[in-house]
C-alpha cells in the first residue's frame, strides 16, 4: 500500500539523518503570524495529540501542557528560526595584531532533531584566523545557540554556524566542530546510548592539514580553572 511505502521512506530519512539543504528550509510565509497567533495554534495541535494518545487533561498536572509546550517551541526550541533575533555580532579592529587563531572550545549546543524532534545536546568548538577584525568572544557562543534553536540536522548546523562567522569577520579561515548526542538514536530506534556523532566543517586555512591539527589539537586540551 502507498501509505506503508510512504511511512518506510519517511522513517528510512529520518534513521538516516539525511538533511536536503545546508539551509533550514522555511516557507515563504513562515511570519505572516504573531508569536501570539502561533501560540495560540500550536497549544490547540497539541491538546489533540495529548488527547488522542488518551491522557486525561483536565488533570491539573496536565492541563497546562499544551500552553507550556506551544510557547516552549515558539519562544524557546525554535527562536532561532525568527532572523530577527539573528545576534548582533559586530567587529573590531584587531588593534593588538593577534594573528594566531583564536579558538572557542565547549560551547554548549542545544538543538532539536528535525526528524523526531528529539534533543541534540553536545558541544561545539569554533575557531578562526583574524584578517584584521576581532568579533567578541561571547558572540561565538550566541551565534552557535541561534542556529542551534531550530529543527536541524548536525551537519547543517556546522555548515551554518561557519558561513556566519565568516560573513561576520570577511574571512574565509573560520572552523567549527561539533560533537553532540542524538535522543532519536540514543533513546529509541537502536538506542544506544553512548554513541554521539561528530560533524566539523573547514574553511580556508583550516583546509591546510598543519593548521586543521592545531586547532583539532587545541580542542583536546584540558580546560585549567
Amino acid at each position: 500500500m502507498k501509505i506503508e511505502k510512504d511511512i518506510e521512506d519517511f522513517e528510512s530519512l529520518g534513521d538516516n539523518h539525511i538533511g536536503t539543504s545546508t539551509d533550514t528550509p522555511m516557507r515563504s510565509d513562515a511570519f505572516r503570524l504573531t508569536n501570539e497567533e502561533k501560540i495560540d495554534i500550536i497549544k490547540d495541535d497539541v491538546r489533540h495529540i495529548m488527547e488522542t494518545l488518551g491522557l486525561d487533561l483536565t488533570d491539573d498536572s496536565l492541563n497546562g501542557t499544551p500552553l507550556r509546550v506551544a510557547k516552549m517551541f515558539v519562544k524557546e526550541l525554535f527562536g532561532g528560526l525568527n532572523p530577527n533575533k539573528k545576534p548582533s555580532a559586530s567587529t573590531f579592529e584587531n588593534k593588538y595584531k593577534y594573528g594566531e587563531m583564536l579558538v572557542e572550545k565547549n560551547i554548549t549546543v542545544y538543538s532539536t532533531c528535525e526528524h523526531h524532534f528529539l534533543p541534540i545536546v553536545g558541544k561545539a568548538h569554533v575557531a578562526y584566523i583574524s584578517n584584521g577584525t576581532v568579533v567578541g568572544l561571547s558572540k561565538m557562543n550566541r551565534i552557535v545557540d541561534y542556529f542551534a534553536k531550530r529543527p536541524q540536522v548536525q551537519e547543517r548546523l556546522t555548515i551554518q554556524i561557519v558561513k556566519e562567522l565568516q560573513t561576520v569577520l570577511n574571512t574565509q579561515d573560520v572552523a567549527c566542530v561539533i560533537d553532540a548526542k542524538h535522543l532519536c538514536v540514543n533513546s529509541r530506534g537502536i538506542r544506544d546510548i553512548d554513541c554521539s556523532t561528530v560533524t566539523s566543517e573547514f574553511g580556508g586555512k583550516f583546509k591546510e592539514k598543519e593548521t586543521r591539527r592545531e586547532f583539532l589539537d587545541y580542542i583536546k586540551l584540558e580546560t585549567q580553572f
